[in-house]
């Protein structure tokens, strides 16, 4: 993948993740969008640096071929990430929604269970997707 793609990814990534958890807690909640979308930029900037910090002392710590990583390592990394990243967030959530870190931490499990399914899903879509397109641009210019 070349930068532009790169940022493409993560782009689209991010605003159909925050569209689409605004809409879920504006479900199950009873704060307005406004709130919810406000809270919910803040917490997606958090998970992007949190992502960059993370990712780069764990990789200080955990030595060797990303590749050939275990299952069981990758499982460790997701939930260690994961409870990081909720450490973070869950203050912030209370705070800018005004609501117990109890609530909180139950709309920010709620966001992140949701995220887990979406980024598998966005990605295996994005991954499909990509290589049609590539392959119809391959055939275009064939012709």
């Amino acid at each position: 993948m070349r930068a532009v793609e790169r940022v493409f990814h993560s782009v689209s990534f991010e605003v159909i993740a925050v569209t689409l958890s605004i809409a879920g807690l504006a479900a199950f909640t009873e704060h307005d969008i406004a709130a919810l979308s406000g809270t919910m930029i803040v917490i997606a900037s958090v998970a992007m640096v949190w992502n960059y910090a993370f990712n780069w002392v764990f990789d200080l710590y955990v030595k060797g071929d990303k590749t050939k990583r275990t299952f069981s390592m990758r499982l460790f990394h997701v939930i260690l990430f994961e409870a990081g990243l909720l450490v973070l967030t869950i203050p912030i959530m209370a705070y800018l929604l005004s609501v117990s870190l109890w609530n909180a931490f139950l709309m920010d499990l709620g966001v992140t269970i949701f995220i887990t399914i979406y980024a598998f899903l966005f990605n295996l879509s994005y991954d499909h997707i990509r290589a049609a397109v590539i392959q119809r641009r391959a055939c275009n210019n064939q012709v």
